[in-house]
């Protein structure tokens, strides 16, 4: 069985994971940069590229400590190449190509999609392709159809901003702190879903894509006007964006072949609210539900290292001179969806 280091650096979660490719976990490191980005709402490019220089040296020796193992024992060494801050990424694949050639280990450059698309897998035996992925994080929400290792039809993506984009800066405008995801979250439990008047972008609309931009714009509005409480917005905007999401599911679920799994991931995946919707949703379609733990959906080294076994399982190994890549879609051959600022 192999043995895969795998690296993370694509935002602002530093982490190393050895994974066996008979699904144990063998250690898992991880350092948050919170304390780094808070005073300035969100993440800072240069400031998170410094701080994954200084951990993931130290982050990749704890691994190896706590699995009681040498770069000896590894079968081979992957980490994140794109996409994300491109200085961020740029350390850990700097890290990876360095411990390879220094150890004459095989180099996997591992899409960080991937890893959250593939991360379901690491922890569910059963899962088998091809299933559908909702894909909601930071940067991305897409639906995909996964087929099998490297193998995506992306179904429909944003068209504007990302729906974790909209969790963060709805958090920053109602001064609820970073990260925003799970700030937004807290606040929404102690608020009403409906007192707060919030439009559902592109709900209805003849065509598979998410659109949030408007959302967060109307969140801004209606905090300006001070007529509601935080709590409310929050629980309102959290409400409006499961409906979003849940009539761009069904819409194109409605026009493709049935699948047996609905799958989610992504860091947004950790919101109990939209992991009820899509369970509910799956079971009403007769779909089984997977969703990885919540650790697993945020950034991590783990989801990188399994990424790196099913690739180097399949024989996909990376020459020492792949390039970092800020943009790397899933799905190269998708057709181009309308509007600008595509995370594609």
């Amino acid at each position: 069985m192999a043995i895969i280091l795998g690296l993370e650096s694509s935002c602002d979660e530093t982490a190393a994971a050895i994974v066996r490719s008979d699904r144990t976990i063998l250690a898992h490191a991880l350092a948050g940069q919170e304390d780094h980005h808070r005073a300035f709402g969100g993440v800072v490019p240069e400031i998170a590229a410094r701080a994954h220089a200084e951990l993931m040296t130290p982050l990749v020796q704890a691994a190896l400590a706590d699995a009681g193992m040498t770069l000896d024992d590894i079968d081979a060494i992957a980490a994140t190449a794109g996409p994300g801050l491109i200085g961020g990424v740029m350390v850990g694949l700097v890290t990876a190509k360095a411990l390879a050639m220094a150890t004459d280990k095989p180099l996997i450059a591992v899409n960080h999609l991937e890893g959250h698309a593939l991360s379901p897998r690491l922890v569910d035996a059963d899962l088998a392709f091809p299933y559908l992925l909702l894909l909601v994080s930071g940067g991305h929400c897409q639906l995909l159809r996964v087929n099998g290792v490297g193998d995506y039809n992306r179904l429909a993506t944003t068209i504007d901003d990302a729906v974790g984009e909209a969790f963060d800066k709805t958090a920053k405008i109602l001064g609820l702190g970073f990260p925003g995801g799970p700030a937004v979250e807290r606040a929404a439990a102690n608020g009403e879903a409906g007192a707060v008047p919030l439009p559902r972008p592109l709900k209805g609309a003849d065509e598979p894509h998410f659109s949030f931009a408007g959302l967060k714009s109307a969140v801004l509005r209606a905090h300006e006007t001070g007529q509601y409480r935080v709590e409310d917005i929050a629980a309102s905007f959290q409400q409006a964006v499961v409906d979003c999401l849940l009539d761009r599911l069904r819409y194109s679920v409605d026009r493709m072949e049935s699948l047996p799994a609905l799958v989610v991931a992504g860091g947004v995946a950790a919101n109990g609210a939209i992991r009820t919707m899509l369970a509910d949703f799956a079971t009403a379609r007769g779909m089984r539900f997977v969703a990885p733990p919540l650790w697993l959906c945020t950034d991590n080294g783990a989801m990188i290292a399994w990424a790196g076994a099913e690739r180097f399982a399949a024989g996909l190994i990376d020459g020492l001179d792949f390039v970092a890549r800020p943009r790397w879609p899933l799905d190269p051959n998708a057709a181009p969806a309308r509007g600008a600022g595509v995370k594609a």
